[in-house]
């Protein structure tokens, strides 16, 4: 496995596997790999002949007030991951590479980016549909995998993916937990020990909620209030957003009558952490 800088040198690896016709996969990421991130290259390394994983921590993603020069970086663990898991090269450009000085081309999703995340980080998901395309271009990947943890992140993709008639297959792949239920994710070493026990809440109010649907509730502002008391129990937990909404246009539901999408984004302390589960609705 290789690592390297430029467009140039993945375009070159990315010719030599054509000619041979093999498949080709991309993990996009921004590094600072966990069981998650791992768990897309291992299905991607399964699925495809060759796996490029980029690490990139991409700026245009930030907000003004966002942790953009604090994000964690460890590039050789990142390497150890990715070829334990079968990846066949790392792509890990400096913001140089990936733009230029003078550029003014964006890549916007309306209307999937109204709401959760997209509601309270302007700008983020211009900066993450404008590198993903950038990164689609130079890889040209049959699949491109994403985790499901990021669920608005996967929606846009595709629809994206949809519009621009890219020839794409995008791969959602179950979210990772630790063994206490917490998704993986790399902001979870901003978190104290006491910070740490306190995120419980995100998982632990979504199985509430799930048993809920489950007893056959549907009415969300009912299922809302149930996720809201448990992370309310937390003294360093503060509430972003709880939503309910269609899974397909993201777009908020009253009352649950088929598949659904419930998100949730707490800041536990400073750091911003998000979970989700998907309730599917049997066919009568």
């Amino acid at each position: 496995m290789d690592t390297v800088k430029t467009i140039k040198e993945v375009r070159e690896y990315i010719k030599q596997w054509r000619r041979q016709g093999l498949s080709v996969a991309l993990v996009p990421t921004m590094g600072y790999l966990h069981d998650g991130h791992k768990s897309l290259v291992e299905r991607a390394s399964k699925e495809n002949h060759r796996v490029i994983v980029s690490i990139f921590v991409n700026p245009t993603q930030f907000g003004p007030n966002e942790d953009l020069d604090t994000y964690p970086r460890d590039l050789e663990h990142d390497k150890k991951v990715c070829e334990s898991a079968g990846a066949s090269l790392i792509f890990n450009p400096e913001p140089s590479e990936m733009y230029f000085d003078d550029r003014c081309t964006n890549v916007e999703v309306e209307g999937l980016t109204n709401g959760l995340c997209g509601a309270k980080r302007p700008g983020h998901f211009s900066g993450v549909c404008t590198v993903v395309s950038k990164l689609f271009n130079i890889v040209t990947p049959d699949r491109a995998y994403f985790g499901e943890k990021d669920a608005q992140q996967l929606a846009v993709i595709k629809r994206m993916v949809r519009d621009l008639s890219f020839d794409i297959e995008i791969v959602g792949c179950p979210i990772v937990r630790e063994k206490d239920g917490l998704a993986k994710s790399s902001r979870n070493i901003y978190l104290s020990k006491e910070e740490r026990q306190e995120a419980l809440s995100l998982n632990r109010s979504l199985r509430r909620a799930k048993k809920r649907l489950k007893d056959g509730e549907r009415d969300t502002n009912i299922i809302k209030k149930a996720i809201e008391e448990e992370i309310n129990k937390e003294t360093l937990s503060k509430i972003d957003y709880i939503e309910i909404i269609n899974s397909e246009d993201l777009k908020p539901v009253e009352k649950i009558e088929k598949t659904v999408l419930i998100a949730i984004a707490v800041f536990i302390g400073k750091t911003r952490l998000i979970d989700n589960f998907t309730f599917e609705m049997e066919e009568k």
